[in-house]
């Protein structure tokens, strides 16, 4: 988009703000008064921006407000979760446009009906989807896995909802959730923290000085290559730390510790923590075992990053019942860190990917000016 260089400072700065006045936008972007006033005419020119009303200042004088155009245009985040997609359509000040969720085998009409939801006409300026595996991220778009089967022929299957000549790019779901607990989550007032997922798979999202940490080769966090087992006669096998804290696995133990006297063995996790809860025997010692294990790798988290607090979450992770344990064997290996429980819940992974549409959406009008995550 051909805007000057102070048209498109300023038009990241309302993008972010929302609503703001000239004098507001002057401040933001560090610009002159003539020159902010030049820049917003600019973007009205282009509908980019358009004023939204006035607003009264301490003298007593009003000053226009400004808000986003409708030439701004808006952005759509698809978290492609295990079991359920989860999609919304932000503006590009944030504005939530419209959401939706499916099963992982509706990922496409589930993506239809919220661009179908989109405001007539609006430029769909990027699309950012929230999958398992994701390496090679440059400032051009990111890559997939080539060995991802759990998202590889979800993503093509879902693919086909996509309009054609909008960027995609893929972002690590874990690294969307952490973005998520940052600005909404348990993190809120952090710059630098862990959050650790543990479900099915488990993974690590890294936040330092308030920026998600990707790594060279976009893998940073990827604690499943963690090498496990380690002791004399037990080669390390690929991702077997995965499999062995993973739900699948917590469940197998859950099925051999079951006694006859304990009634129904549980077959889902949310079960077994609910039987844990209510003090159920071997429930609870089932868990106590997940949560020493949980806070071994916690206690390898802090020991690399040091990162003064972790946010567990996840399909087992973010259960309060694990943090006794998780702090008691961290405390036991490590130096103190604080461990609390993720509060986003199942749709931080899509609020994550949204802010991560957002600041690609304002990349596309500003010429590459990031907004900082």
């Amino acid at each position: 988009m051909n805007l000057s260089e102070s048209a498109r400072a300023v038009f990241a700065v309302l993008a972010e703000a929302g609503t703001a006045t000239r004098p507001q936008l002057a401040a933001g972007a560090g610009l002159s008064k003539p020159t902010v006033s030049s820049a917003v005419a600019e973007l009205e020119a282009a509908e980019l921006a358009a004023c939204s009303g006035t607003a009264s200042g301490a003298t007593g004088r009003s000053a226009a407000v400004y808000g986003l155009g409708p030439a701004a245009g808006a952005v759509l985040a698809v978290d492609l979760g295990p079991t359920h997609t989860q999609v919304r359509g932000c503006a590009l000040d944030s504005t939530l446009l419209a959401q939706g969720t499916g099963s992982r085998e509706e990922a496409a009409d589930t993506v239809r009906k919220a661009l179908d939801a989109l405001p007539a006409g609006a430029p769909l300026r990027a699309i950012v989807v929230a999958v398992g595996d994701v390496i090679a991220q440059d400032e051009g778009g990111a890559g997939m896995h080539p060995a991802t089967a759990k998202a590889g022929p979800a993503f093509d299957a879902m693919a086909v909802a996509l309009p054609p000549g909008v960027p995609v790019h893929l972002e690590n779901n874990v690294n969307c959730a952490a973005l998520a607990e940052l600005h909404e989550g348990a993190a809120r007032g952090r710059q630098t923290f862990g959050y650790l997922r543990i479900g099915v798979g488990i993974g690590l999202g890294i936040v330092v000085g308030g920026q998600v940490l990707r790594g060279a080769n976009g893998a940073a966090g990827e604690v499943a290559r963690l090498p496990y087992p380690w002791d004399e006669g037990r080669e390390p096998r690929q991702e077997a730390l995965e499999e062995h804290i993973g739900s699948r696995s917590l469940l197998r133990r859950a099925a051999e510790a079951w006694r006859d006297a304990d009634g129904p063995c549980p077959r889902t996790a949310e079960r077994l923590f609910a039987l844990a809860e209510e003090g159920h025997a071997t429930a609870c010692a089932v868990v106590g075992r997940h949560a020493a294990d949980v806070g071994r790798l916690a206690a390898a988290v802090a020991a690399v990053l040091d990162p003064g607090l972790i946010v567990l979450g996840g399909g087992t992770g973010a259960y309060p019942q694990l943090l006794p344990g998780v702090r008691a064997e961290l405390a036991r290996l490590s130096w103190p860190t604080e461990v609390v429980s993720s509060t986003v819940g199942d749709s931080g992974t899509v609020a994550g990917a949204s802010r991560f549409a957002v600041d690609r959406g304002i990349q596309t009008v500003t010429g590459g000016m990031r907004v900082k995550h």
